[in-house]
């Protein structure tokens, strides 16, 4: 099992301050983590998307690129690149490229998005949400496999054998597909044969068993091996040095800066209940001690029928660096070999 982090690189000044964080500070800090996962041994780490004044991760692929410098071994992955608002021949570039930098270590994980502001940033119809994704990654998978491409759609110029360079190193650039809790993402994953990446934030893991399955029918029934289709989690995450203190460290952050978010999405203030809801044995909450984070990963893998990838959604929670850093030690040290 494939253990790492994502960072939407969260840019204020503390949770639920209305200041900004100087950004030179943040991003030096955000790429000191990713030195220091590669360091711990940790398996990937993904940047998200995100163009709002909360965050600075608006450019992924520049972030991962500099990360790709001061790294040796870890792999490099958007979390998730935003694809219906992007053209798909423009983003392949700049992950052949981060592959080529970092020597064949890129990958992609690509949705419709959580959030919808980069419909209106970059001129798109919201009414054209699914044809929009359906479309770009329909181009973005024959891109990876033919140098030269002719292809027509709705949305977007023909391309009548164009050369799309750089080429990546690796033979096949990984493109994941994330998914959150629509049936017909997950039937779409399969039938292309793509790992899927599920985002589960809230309630229990298990219920997302029946979308799982649903992904590897569908996958079976077009053509590909069980061991093609992989199956990554995507989930709130932090292992601290022991249980009570991981939960402590943890929570007064993340409930502000989730009710600070959630108020742009019309929903209600995270309250101590709820938080320990989704912290407890059958909840999504990854939060805790090594040994019970461990116990934890291998449960919600048993919930849906096998997991090989496992990505800690971390900073939310408004955790100083040092405490990010030293929980990311905790992972490489204590957590990896618990599951491996």
């Amino acid at each position: 099992m494939e253990l790492g982090i994502d960072s939407f690189v969260w840019a204020m000044e503390g949770p639920d301050a209305d200041r900004r964080r100087n950004p030179v500070e943040a991003m030096s800090e955000m790429l000191a983590r990713i030195e220091r996962a590669d360091e711990a041994g940790l398996d990937v780490f993904g940047i998200g998307e995100h163009h709002l004044a909360e965050f600075l991760d608006s450019a992924p692929a520049l972030i991962l690129a500099a990360a790709a410098a001061r790294t040796r071994r870890i792999r490099l992955t958007s979390a998730v690149a935003v694809l219906s608002a992007v053209d798909p021949v423009r983003l392949f570039q700049q992950f052949a490229t981060l592959d080529v930098l970092s020597n064949g270590r890129a990958e992609m994980v690509v949705g419709r998005g959580s959030s919808i502001e980069a419909f209106p940033l970059f001129g798109f119809d919201l009414q054209d949400y699914d044809a929009l994704f359906a479309e770009k990654l329909d181009l973005l998978l024959r891109l990876r496999e033919q140098e030269t491409i002719t292809w027509a759609g709705k949305f977007r110029p023909a391309l009548t054998g164009q050369g799309v360079y750089p080429r990546p190193v690796q033979a096949q650039l990984p493109v994941w597909l994330g998914v959150g809790g629509t049936p017909a993402s997950f039937v779409r994953a399969g039938t292309l044969g793509l790992p899927l990446m599920v985002a589960i934030i809230g309630g229990e893991t298990r219920r997302f068993r029946p979308l799982v399955d649903l992904y590897r029918e569908a996958g079976r029934r077009a053509g590909f091996r069980p061991e093609q289709l992989r199956v990554g989690l995507h989930a709130f995450g932090y292992v601290g040095a022991t249980t009570p203190e991981a939960v402590e460290e943890f929570y007064p952050g993340y409930a502000a800066t989730m009710t600070r978010m959630g108020k742009m999405r019309g929903w209600g203030p995270i309250n101590r209940a709820g938080f320990d809801a989704v912290a407890r044995p059958h909840g999504a909450m990854l939060i805790g001690g090594p040994a019970h984070v461990a116990a934890k990963i291998k449960a919600h893998s048993a919930a849906l029928g096998g997991v090989d990838r496992v990505v800690f959604q971390m900073d939310s929670g408004g955790l100083p660096n040092d405490q990010i850093l030293h929980s990311i030690d905790l992972m490489g040290k204590e957590l990896v070999p618990l599951l491996r």
